[in-house]
């Protein structure tokens, strides 16, 4: 025996015939162990071996719901069912390459962590160079964070700092320094969010759609007033140069040289561009100068968290104006880098709580989805956020469609917890299969489940992507960024005050 195992190569026949192994001590082998309980084997057969194309065995292929998650992008959180890291944003996965468009919408029912996600994806995105501008904050939820990361709070409202609609921003300084062709294409773009702004301010005053030639001569007074771009105008001069008849706005307006018609035909606009100016519903907020210019080397928050939640009309103008100011800032920020009068910088939009502009005016869809085109021509990164679907549900059926059209050109979809009835066309767009379904279904539930009293779908959401698997996930937040995301401050501080009476009563 001793002879036969010291032949080369026999000893693991041997090993084999015996029920031994070498690769433990143990004897423990292919074959399992030869003892009672050890799972021995006489005979060993080999595992079955197909070949084909993935079409014909599909049903063997155990890679058919999804491949291996990307470590690309802002690590979110853990996968709920392979525990593995999903990392994920709109701007670096348009610089790989996954995406064609640099935008994400996010949908989920209040409460279950929306903010969270969208706060998570600003902190880490703004170690990695990228600057973030939350366009409205009306809660707040992203003035503490801003404030941590050492940017800039505007604060705006009744009585607080202005807005000019008109004021192109610092896309104007460098119009001189660009060639020809260039700057007829910035100020083309300079000019199309002027008119948008002031245009859907009159329309939200007015409560319908501004005529034809009443946008024409919109724009024929702003270049009247500004041909250059160089003095912005305030929304009393050009109501005030309508109202002069000037030739230009006359010819425009087709008055045939009759004064009677021409006052026929300006007078609703002169009446909604007195409602936008300081004497109107709005006070001065958008009648003067603009108060606190946006800087642009850091992130940047528009704080209009003192707004009363039933000055709805009041919300949607500053949602309205502060959305196309701040883009108009990111474009000239954007010129300035290519004249090589500024260093280039990647910014990245947040356009928060879409549902309370929309429900204020049926008009205002129009003017969101100009605002999120001009961006994506500028392939500026941007993130649109509110409840539901139903939010997007408007009084026609026109008006649905350009608002569902938000979540179905957006690249990423996080979709947290909702209802059925909350879904809209979402199982349409994506091909949501039933399991899918049910998981956002379980997570709208509102109920705590647990010790710390947090409903069970807080912070769960699923990435969609077309008519890609989704990726389940949970966000997972560090404990310096748990400080920063407690959004229900003011019912802790209320709570405190309470508790605080009620331990002076008791101990009177």
């Amino acid at each position: 025996m001793a002879a036969f195992e010291s032949k080369p190569g026999l000893r693991a026949v041997l090993d084999t015939f015996l029920g031994r192994s070498s690769e433990s001590v143990d004897g423990r082998g292919k074959r399992g162990r030869r003892r009672p309980g050890g799972g021995w084997a006489t005979i060993v057969e080999p595992a079955p071996e197909f070949e084909a194309t993935s079409n014909q065995i599909c049903g063997l292929w155990p890679f058919a719901a999804g491949s291996s998650l990307t470590v690309e992008g802002v690590p979110l959180g853990r996968h709920q069912e392979r525990k593995a890291l999903v990392c994920a944003d709109p701007v670096t996965w348009f610089m790989k390459g996954f995406i064609l468009n640099p935008s994400a919408f996010i949908l989920g029912r209040p409460g279950l962590g929306k903010s969270t996600l969208i706060r998570r994806m600003l902190t880490v995105l703004s170690s990695w160079g990228v600057v973030p501008m939350i366009l409205s904050d009306l809660k707040p939820d992203y003035v503490e964070l801003i404030r941590a990361l050492g940017g800039q709070v505007v604060t705006l409202g009744r009585g607080r700092s202005n807005i000019n609609p008109l004021d192109p921003g610092p896309a104007a300084m460098a119009l001189p320094h660009l060639d020809e062709e260039e700057a007829r294409k910035v100020r083309a773009q300079l000019e199309g969010r002027r008119l948008n702004t002031l245009g859907g301010l009159c329309e939200l005053v007015r409560g319908d759609r501004l005529e034809d030639f009443e946008i024409t001569a919109l724009r024929v007074a702003i270049r009247v007033l500004d041909p250059d771009m160089g003095t912005p105008p305030l929304v009393d001069d050009v109501r005030e140069v309508i109202e002069s008849r000037h030739p230009e706005i006359s010819r425009v307006i087709r008055d045939r040289g009759i004064e009677s018609r021409y006052h026929e035909r300006t007078e609703r606009l002169i009446d909604a561009l007195q409602g936008v100016g300081s004497e109107g519903q709005f006070g001065d907020t958008f009648a003067r100068a603009t108060s606190i210019p946006m800087v642009l080397d850091r992130p940047v928050v528009f704080d209009m968290s003192e707004i009363d939640d039933t000055d709805t009309h009041m919300q949607a103008a500053l949602q309205l104006v502060s959305w196309s100011y701040g883009s108009a800032a990111v474009q000239g920020a954007k010129t300035l880098a290519a004249a090589g009068l500024a260093p280039e910088r990647i910014y990245v939009l947040v356009m928060d709580e879409l549902w309370r502009i929309l429900r204020a005016s049926l008009q205002m869809v129009d003017r969101i989805d100009a605002i999120t085109r001009l961006n994506r021509q500028l392939l500026l990164p941007q993130i649109m956020c509110t409840h539901t679907m139903s939010d997007l549900r408007l009084a026609t059926e026109e008006a649905t469609e350009k608002a569902w059209g938000f979540v179905e050109r957006s690249e990423m979809v996080y979709l947290g917890g909702l209802a059925p009835k909350e879904m809209g066309n979402l199982e349409e767009v994506f091909a949501m299969p039933v399991k899918e379904r049910q998981m956002i279904t379980t997570w709208s539930d509102t109920e705590s489940d647990g010790e710390d009293g947090s409903p069970p779908g807080l912070g769960l959401f699923l990435l969609k992507r077309g008519s890609r698997p989704g990726i389940p996930f949970r966000v997972d937040l560090t404990d310096d960024e748990l400080v920063v995301n407690n959004t229900n401050t003011r019912w802790a501080a209320v709570e405190a005050d309470r508790r605080a009476a009620r331990a002076a009563r008791d101990a009177a």
